[in-house]
This record gives structure tokens, C-alpha cells and sequence, in this order.
């Protein structure tokens, strides 16, 4: 009787020590779900937080732009005209950036950040703000 004893002591312990294949897949699909839902929108904050970065470029361009006007009554063609001014690498990686300007009269510009095809931003839009300050599109903003 202790030898039968013995080994059903045995069986137990062995049982214990390991996961059975039910338990591993369970955990696989719980890990599965979980990343379903994370990597998506991980990826939308990276496209939001890209689109910021840009826009705040922006925002600094049209404001250098109002300086550079004011001293020599035209706006700036380049970025290099506007106190040496150079896209970020974090923005350019992402975006080309570009200001288009008319003479006028009165002479305007269009600042405008375009996503590069092949990067994670290709499927964003085009951001632009003008030298009233009107900034498009106006629901990504």
C-alpha cells in the first residue's frame, strides 16, 4: 500500500512542475490580443506625435517669416534665408518641407510640410499655414 501511495505522490508531482499545452496556447492568445490592440495604436500615437513635431516647425517658419518681412518687405524663398533656419532631422525624415511665396502685392507665402512616400507619415496629410496664419487642414491641427 505505501508503494501505491508512493507513486501516486509521484504522478502529482510531476503533473505540477510543468504547463500542459491548453495553459500555453491560452497564453498565447491572451499575448496575441494584447499586442492586437497595442501595436495599432502605438503606431497612431508615433503618426500623431510626427504630425506635431511638423506642425510646431511650421509655426516657427511662419513666425521667423514675419520677422523677415518686416526688415526687408518680402518674404523668404528658403529656409536658409530665415536666420540660417534648417528642418529638423525628426521632421525631415518624415516630411519635406517647402515655402512658396509671391511677390505680390502684398507678397504671401505658403509654408507647407509634405509626408514622404515609404515612411510611417506617407499615409498623413499635407499640413500648410499661409502668412495670415491660416493653417491647413483645419481638423488635423
Amino acid at each position: 500500500m505505501t508503494t501505491l501511495l508512493t507513486a501516486n505522490t509521484q504522478v502529482k508531482l510531476r503533473r505540477a512542475a510543468g504547463f500542459s499545452l491548453i495553459e500555453l496556447m491560452v497564453a498565447v492568445a491572451i499575448v496575441g490580443i494584447i499586442g492586437a490592440v497595442a501595436i495599432p495604436s502605438y503606431q497612431n500615437y508615433m503618426v500623431k506625435s510626427s504630425r506635431a513635431a511638423a506642425q510646431s516647425h511650421l509655426l516657427e517658419i511662419a513666425q521667423a517669416q514675419q520677422q523677415f518681412v518686416v526688415d526687408n518687405r518680402a518674404y523668404a524663398s528658403t529656409l536658409t534665408e530665415l536666420n540660417g533656419m534648417t528642418t529638423p532631422p525628426d521632421i525631415s525624415k518624415y516630411y519635406t518641407v517647402t515655402i512658396d511665396v509671391t511677390s505680390g502685392p502684398p507678397p504671401t507665402f505658403i509654408a507647407r510640410a509634405t509626408p514622404k512616400a515609404g515612411t510611417r507619415q506617407a499615409s498623413d496629410v499635407t499640413l500648410t499655414i499661409n502668412n495670415a496664419g491660416t493653417k491647413e487642414p483645419s481638423d488635423k491641427w
